[in-house]
């Protein structure tokens, strides 16, 4: 034992290379010539009983274990494969200069898979008649294997096979039965050597990752900025995989794609693509981990990238990066081992990592969602057109944004850090009166145009809202106060009033002006009054004006009293509209009601002209439905709220065509469509203005009359009605018979006449075959 204490200790303290073991093995042949394999044993033995002392020990046995089974058998080759049942994969150690590279193959296949799931050895003069035996080794190095012998590495305690020893190319015939009985002599006395060593290589690399791993969380833990944190995990997963260079991708859920601006050795600019897209896109989206050891034979890999960046990519290591409620938020993606492939210990060390960084990313997100929100949040503090005061529990003054600091006519070192009391004296000690009960209470205060003196002692109307703020146990924390500086709505209501009822104004002021307008169904109402230029001549300008407005003063009540609002004036007609700025749900009703009415407010008009003996006037009025642009038109300094469009043009040539037709109230077939109650309505003419290629179909309001006025009504509609069905039928003898019978029952009917007189021509001249009942204006009016 003596004489292999220095042996023992070298193997035990020393990394050994292939030359330390030939002169091991030389000097225990040449100092124990009769009991070299009883030596080799004996250090075994003893080594495997001293284990804990060695860090370098399952190396440098792999490494003595194959140099003594092939000089035992006079082999060319060796190698000793161990079992990883943690990932049921074989390995072995195989030394590159100063490194040790891994070999790994999954524990079904070849010739030493074979071996572990029989337990016995196996003997092969001829691997290439073998189908368990992969040539394609051979083909790859060059070497031809010509007979091999494999053997299992028994647990002698518990029989479990824990490894194969395999050894190629007898030198001199094939391998015998002496063969195998000397390497099961070897064998047995080296497995609980290489089982304890093992044993205590994975206990030491745990520790060692166990170590990195906390180090790395707790220096990924204490970042909360998103970008430098992402950039630490990059650097940590680097470290800990030992590879060349690693990103991480995160899910950018409203665009559905990855993205990075951490990619650890590709520099900082930042990286987008589809979420489903590349490699790091499968394992996002499947949810698995994809492991390629060899990149340029996986057809998923694009090799451009490597030949635009001149990097060669060997080996690939995607996983999903999961958060706590099972959901992905994003994708690691790692290249290049330093030393192989990546293994399923480094998935495993990976997806451990993860679980940690993917706390840390979503801490990170709420804390970069914080503080957004907390900037958010000052903006909109600063941009309100409302003022916002903020006191805390003591009534000193936090926070005032700049309408407040307006209202007031002060800057917000002379406000904030004041205390409300002494800041809001004299006439606005109201408020301090009011925010006291409010923290005492927590009820709300509400203020309707009430008044505060500014700073220049000016009187300010405001709306003042003052709300308690209470802390998540509900203890009060303070108040918040609200204003609403009315100073230019007075200014803008008293304006609007003079353009629409109150009720519209005060909807309108609710929303904002500003340059500009949309598309919208509105019911547009315009009138004229009959023979202006005439009556304007005889009553001379003063007359002419003081008789306007006394009309428009009577037309624009009825107007604001059906909630319609005045678009404007145009010399004696006048255009009003119906839905705007809001729909009422009746807005064709109302506009109709409101021509029937002002046709009868006309009749009390003129007999009250009448009696002072002027000259009665006469109007008509054209409606229309129809989608029109409503809103601000005109620059950024005079704009008026107001309607343009094909609609409000119909309208218009609705009210010409009045004159032509002998009648007062036209409305298109849109607006008769749009009616929700019922009239007294008939259709007039199938319609073609001037400038329009569609025709319009035409109906006249008949309800501004009454009895006594029109007593024949109800007949006369009916009349009316066979009369153009006949006339449409190109039976024009019998239209005009009908006709004639609606003249009769009333003289004055203008569309009779209208009809009789297209009877009368037609009957001569009829029109041509095809024909469809339109009428073609061929003026404006």
């Amino acid at each position: 034992m003596s004489s292999h204490l220095h042996i023992i200790q070298e193997i035990l303290t020393h990394r050994l290379s292939p030359q330390d073991v030939e002169r091991i093995l030389s000097h225990l042949a040449e100092s124990e010539p009769d009991r070299y394999a009883a030596a080799v044993a004996d250090v075994l033995g003893h080594v495997a009983s001293l284990l804990e002392i060695s860090n370098r020990l399952l190396d440098n046995l792999l490494l003595m274990m194959i140099r003594i089974s092939t000089q035992l058998v006079d082999a060319e080759r060796g190698t000793l494969f161990l079992i990883d049942t943690e990932n049921k994969e074989l390995f072995s150690r195989v030394m590159e200069g100063e490194t040790t590279a891994e070999i790994r193959f999954p524990l079904d296949q070849g010739i030493a898979g074979a071996v572990v799931a029989s337990g016995e050895p196996i003997v092969l003069a001829d691997p290439y008649r073998d189908p368990r035996f992969n040539q394609a080794i051979d083909r790859q190095t060059g070497f031809q294997t010509r007979n091999i012998l494999a053997l299992p590495i028994r647990n002698e305690q518990t029989g479990r096979v824990i490894g194969v020893l395999e050894v190629l190319n007898k030198r001199r015939g094939a391998f015998t039965p002496a063969d195998v009985a000397a390497l099961q002599t070897i064998t047995a006395q080296a497995a609980t050597a290489l089982l304890n060593a093992q044993n205590f290589e994975q206990v030491q690399q745990a520790r060692e990752n166990e170590c990195r791993l906390l180090e790395v969380t707790a220096a990924i833990s204490s970042e909360l900025k998103l970008k430098p944190l992402l950039e630490k995990i990059m650097e940590s997963v680097s470290l800990i995989l030992n590879c060349d260079r690693s990103t991480l991708f995160l899910y950018d859920e409203k665009r559905n794609e990855l993205w990075s601006q951490v990619a650890l050795g590709l520099g900082g600019q930042e990286i987008r693509f589809p979420a489903n897209r590349g490699i790091a896109g499968e394992s996002f989206t499947t949810g698995q981990t994809i492991n390629i050891p060899d990149a340029y034979a996986d057809p998923r890999f694009n090799p451009e990238i490597d030949k635009k960046t001149g990097y060669r990519t060997r080996n690939i290591l995607c996983m999903p990066v999961v958060n706590r409620h099972g959901k992905a938020i994003g994708v690691t993606q790692v290249l290049n081992k330093r030393d192989g492939a990546f293994t399923r210990l480094d998935e495993k060390k990976l997806r451990t990592f993860s679980g940690q960084a993917a706390i840390a990313i979503e801490n990170a997100k709420l804390f970069d969602e914080v503080l957004s929100m907390k900037n958010y949040n000052e903006s909109i503090l600063q941009s309100l057109s409302n003022g916002v005061i903020s006191v805390n529990a003591l009534r000193r003054i936090e926070k005032a944004n700049l309408a407040a600091l307006r209202t007031f006519g002060y800057e917000a070192d002379q406000m904030v850090g004041k205390y409300a009391d002494l800041f809001f004296a004299g006439d606005n000690h109201w408020i301090v009166d009011s925010l006291r009960r409010v923290i005492a209470t927590n009820e709300p205060d509400m203020f309707y145009e009430a008044e505060i003196v500014n700073r220049k002692n000016e009187r300010v109307a405001i709306n003042l809202a003052i709300a308690p703020l209470r802390d998540a146990q509900n203890q009060p924390v303070g108040g918040l106060l609200v204003f609403e500086d009315l100073t230019k709505e007075k200014r803008l209501k008293g304006t609007l009033a003079r353009y629409m009822t109150k009720e519209v104004a005060d909807q309108l002021m609710n929303s904002e002006a500003e340059l500009g307008g949309q598309m919208k169904e509105l019911t547009v109402l315009f009138s004229d009054i009959r023979d202006f230029t005439t009556i304007s001549e005889k009553l001379g300008p003063q007359e002419t004006v003081a008789m306007l407005n006394e009309y428009f003063t009577l037309m624009v009540d009825i107007v604001f009293h059906h909630g319609g609002i005045l678009d404007k004036f145009i010399g004696d007609a006048m255009l009003a509209v119906f839905g705007a700025p809001f729909s009422s749900g009746e807005d064709a009703d109302r506009a109709v009601t409101t021509a029937i009415e002002m046709m009868r407010a006309l009749r009390r008009f003129n007999a009250d002209r009448q009696a002072r003996g002027l000259e009665p006037i006469a109007i008509g009025a054209g409606i229309n439905t129809d989608v029109v642009l409503v809103g601000n038109i005109g620059s950024l300094k005079r704009m008026d709220y107001t309607v343009i469009g094909d609609g409000v043009n119909l309208a218009s040539r609705l009210e010409g065509a009045n004159k032509f037709y002998g009648t007062h109230i036209l409305i298109s077939e849109k607006t008769y469509r749009s009616l929700k109650f019922r009239y007294h309505t008939r259709e007039v003419d199938l319609l073609r203005v001037k400038g329009k290629k569609e025709p319009a179909k035409i109906y006249e309001v008949l309800d501004h009359y009454d009895r006594e006025s029109f007593p024949e009504l109800e007949e006369v509609l009916r009349l009316h009605a066979e009369a153009l069905d006949l006339y449409r039928r190109r039976e024009w003898a019998k239209a005009e018979a009908r006709f004639r019978e609606v003249a009769r029952l009333r003289p004055d009917d203008g569309l009779a006449r209208v009809y009789l007189d297209r009877c009368a021509q037609f009957k001569i001249e009829p029109p041509p075959i095809g024909w469809d009942g339109v009428w073609t204006a061929t003026s404006k009016s």
